[in-house]
């Protein structure tokens, strides 16, 4: 599959293990994957997501609003009545702010190297796999940076955030058409 891939695209699966490792996570998930995008600059991805209106800033926030949970595991919890933002919210307010962060999993967190492979969670592969399909779909040769970003249209924490900023994956699809068409004539 990795023989498709562009330099870009190559290069966004490589920082998303970058993005996983500095936010202390124990995989690489959609999230990293949509943070890495930003980080190869001028790549088809970022055209879409320009077009769209999407700026980094406000990615950067929505991944930054997960805070350290997944949001499957958030909406797994919710559906027997947990809501993790108010287990937080009790927890501060009966042993003070950022009691969790005190906690001996959390500073074990910090430790962990600096190097080293960091997994792909179950959902990024997917998304890599579904970057590949829609390459296909679209009767295109080669699997860019765009179609990652089609691929994480599909499911999982960067899904849900890049639909609430307003990204359709439809459109996106046809934008991303568009550019390659553009760039092949």
């Amino acid at each position: 599959m990795f023989e498709r891939f562009t330099g870009d695209a190559r290069r966004v699966v490589i920082l998303a293990q970058e993005q996983a490792r500095e936010r202390d996570a124990r995989a690489i998930r959609t999230e990293h994957l949509l943070l890495a995008l930003w980080k190869v600059p001028g790549n088809g991805a970022l055209v879409v997501l320009d077009s769209l209106s999407v700026s980094a800033d406000a990615v950067r926030s929505a991944v930054d609003a997960l805070d350290g949970y997944d949001g499957d595991d958030a909406a797994s919890l919710g559906t027997l009545g947990i809501d993790l933002d108010e287990v937080r919210r009790q927890v501060e307010q009966a042993f003070g702010p950022g009691a969790l962060d005190r906690t001996r999993a959390a500073r074990g967190r910090g430790r962990r190297r600096s190097g080293g492979h960091i997994p792909f969670e179950r959902a990024a592969k997917k998304t890599l796999e579904l970057s590949l399909r829609e390459a296909l779909r679209l009767d295109h040769h080669f699997l860019g940076c765009e179609h990652i970003l089609l691929g994480l249209l599909h499911d999982g924490s960067a899904a849900r955030i890049l639909r609430s900023l307003g990204v359709d994956q439809d459109a996106a699809r046809v934008a991303v058409d568009e550019l390659v068409g553009r760039r092949a004539g």
